[in-house]
């Protein structure tokens, strides 16, 4: 098998997870906020390596969008739809801010213009698009400086003809374009022209900031590049240039497929996975398989497209803890990333809860980035000063406090992908990783009454561990708008309508797959109805295996009875789309754990606050052998991540390496 390294960049660290000949090799660095390929290309040198594969995910795309650094970018709608994106939907996320504030669209006023095109809602051409006024506001476009184009037409995912037409010109010109057919070729007009747009307003960035490192890459000899996609896939540099909404969140979906490939060959297949990094926080649910959903978020522009189901906070190492005007103590969203950084990086000055940590003594500054980078707790209490008048004037009181208002806020999370939506977090398993998500995973599973919590062998990269293991992935849908009668159920015979649809996104993307550079076999293909009744305005995406009404029918009610409590076999159903996933399998973990080293693991004992302070052991993660026990409370260190064990808790390590932590038998 090829070498490959997956590399994630995160708002605090850039991750490296090299997997060659069998063996593991893992790395982490401060990333480069102004430049994040300079910090994979300085990873790589530091390593001193030359895989032959590199997968790669960022948080590019999704900064851009929230940051509102993307192109200068215009769109092209259907006359009278023009404020499409201004008008939105009536959903109101704070339900009782009586003066609430939406920010304003990603395209101004004068950059969205109208065409005189019409299709009705079969895709029939009521007024065809005079190719004279696609050109006239092309011109118009190019005069006022516009970098990137959007073009989203009323029902045209059922005829993209006009839309070829506008982008066929813009190419002409060298204008980057992103016609709605190729990106969310569905319904559902806001979400379509939504998405459509940020794809337009990314792109250009993502694809200058992807050859930036591919060049880099290919001076450094190294071979192909992959991107890592929200769906857990991962895909090409051109997909993702042409596509590049669909990067929006591929870091935290590699997360949860690297925690769940790791959990499920040690035989926990239902887990709950908490990611903390520097910025945020993603937790999610996998029930004995990997949820999707078919949107997401982006600050509070919707993306419509298959995700991983992963729910954000903003509850990371970085975030910034202070006194409300009312004296109450907040922490984050706000974040102090890579640069300034936390107080004990020596460069900034606000606590965070990385302070609090160190303050603490849960972080040994001697053994944080395997000693690479210098971590001076003074600084953390001097920047907890301010914070400590409520607690007695007592910085480590206040530091206390801040672990338990951002666990908090993690443990509301939990709660919403858990038990808010019918699962009883007492049957799962909590999986902590990321560089913070290990110190705060007994006290979140305790406050949830999980009984367990596995710290994988290197909870720091396993989202780059996630990317290294990624099979390459093309999704693509098309409309159906079929509607089924209850009848149908008993017939035997597949529903013939549904065979050229899937038959023709198969031939697209097998061609697709060839253009990029990719192998069509070993191919494995996955096909998802989106189905609703008759009368719905949502739909749910159901996996299929065959095309019969008696499959898929049963398959839809049984669903639905699953999300909303209740189902109806008698009602008529309709098929609004379907989607057609192709895989390509990828690198496979190896099947040992990696040796452990030679030494004590005991490295001594430290003063650490568990509820005050108490007489800790520490140990060196490297050395704990399959089977080795410990009892909290406990401090477990490694190059990439820390672990806290409190008292009450104890651990074993098993046969892949594995620290699983339970509740100590009273």
């Amino acid at each position: 098998m090829p070498s490959v390294l997956g590399i994630d960049i995160g708002g605090t660290f850039t991750d490296f997870f090299l997997i060659e000949d069998d063996r593991l090799r893992v790395y982490k660095r401060a990333s480069t906020s102004d430049d994040p390929a300079r910090g994979v290309l300085d990873g790589l040198a530091e390593m001193d390596v030359r895989p032959e594969q590199v997968v790669h995910g960022s948080t590019v795309a999704t900064n851009a969008i929230i940051e509102r650094k993307g192109a200068r970018t215009a769109l092209i709608n259907s006359r009278g739809f023009r404020d499409v994106l201004v008008i939105g939907r009536q959903n109101r996320p704070r339900l009782y801010d009586l003066e609430p504030e939406r920010p304003p669209p990603l395209i101004p006023d004068a950059l969205r213009l109208e065409a005189d095109e019409r299709l009705d809602h079969e895709g029939r051409v009521l007024q065809p698009l005079d190719p004279a006024q696609a050109e006239q506001l092309l011109d118009s476009l190019q005069g006022q400086g516009v970098e990137s184009l959007a073009v989203c037409f009323l029902f045209s995912f059922l005829n993209p003809g006009h839309e070829r037409l506008v982008a066929e010109a813009a190419r002409r010109r060298g204008l980057p374009v992103s016609p709605s057919h190729e990106v969310l070729p569905e319904h559902r007009e806001y979400e379509r022209t939504s998405t459509t747009v940020a794809n337009a307003y990314v792109g250009p960035i993502i694809a200058r900031y992807l050859s930036r490192l591919q060049d880099g890459l290919q001076r450094r000899g190294v071979g192909q590049l992959r991107v890592m996609a929200s769906n857990g896939g991962s895909i090409s540099p051109a997909a993702a240039g042409r596509l590049a909404v669909r990067t929006a969140v591929s870091g935290p979906a590699a997360g949860v497929a690297g925690a769940f490939a790791l959990t499920g060959r040690a035989g926990f297949d239902r887990i709950i996975t908490i990611d903390m990094g520097g910025t945020s926080t993603d937790v999610s649910l996998c029930p004995g398989r990997i949820l999707e959903r078919d949107e997401t978020q982006v600050g509070d522009l919707p993306i419509r497209g298959a995700t991983v189901d992963v729910l954000s906070v903003g509850a990371g190492g970085g975030s910034i803890a202070r006194l409300d005007a009312g004296g109450a103590l907040r922490v984050g969203p706000e974040s102090a990333g890579a640069d300034p950084g936390p107080a004990c990086y020596g460069r900034g000055d606000e606590p965070t809860v990385t302070d609090a940590q160190v303050a603490l003594g849960r972080i040994a500054p001697e053994h944080f980035l395997g000693g690479r980078m210098a971590i001076r707790s003074e600084l953390s209490l001097q920047a907890l000063e301010p914070l400590a008048g409520p607690f007695a004037h007592d910085p480590r009181l206040a530091a206390d406090a801040v672990l338990r208002v951002a666990n908090t806020n993690m443990e509301r999370a939990l709660r919403v992908v858990s038990v808010e939506r019918g699962h009883d977090p007492h049957l799962f398993t909590l999986v902590a990783f990321g560089g913070a998500g290990p110190l705060h995973a007994c006290d979140l599973a305790q406050s949830l009454r999980i009984p367990r919590v596995l710290v994988p062998p290197h909870p720091g990269v396993l989202s780059a561990l996630g990317m290294a293991i990624a099979p390459v992935a093309k999704e693509l849908s098309a409309a159906a708008g079929l509607a089924i009668g209850p009848e149908a159920a008993s017939e035997g015979s597949d529903q013939g309508a549904l065979h050229p649809l899937f038959d023709d996104l198969r031939r697209r993307g097998e061609e697709e797959l060839r253009d990029e550079g990719f192998a069509t076999a070993p191919l494995v293909s996955q096909r998802y109805l989106e189905m609703r009744y008759v009368g719905q305005s949502y739909e749910l995406s159901v996996p299929v295996d065959s095309l019969s009404p008696a499959h898929f029918l049963s398959r839809f009610h049984t669903a639905h009875h699953e999300r909303y409590g209740h189902s109806d076999s008698s009602r008529p159903v309709e098929v609004v789309s379907v989607r057609l996933k192709l895989i390509l399998p990828a690198q496979a973990l190896p099947l040992t754990s990696p040796p452990a080293a030679a030494g004590d693991p005991l490295l001594g004992q430290r003063e650490v606050w568990f509820d005050g302070p108490q007489r800790t052991a520490v140990y060196d993660r490297t050395r704990l052998q399959p089977g080795f026990r410990l009892k909290g409370p406990a401090v477990v260190v490694q190059m990439d991540a820390t672990t806290a064990v409190p008292p009450g808790w104890q651990g074993t390590v098993d046969q892949w390496g594995n620290l699983v932590l339970e509740r100590s038998q009273a």
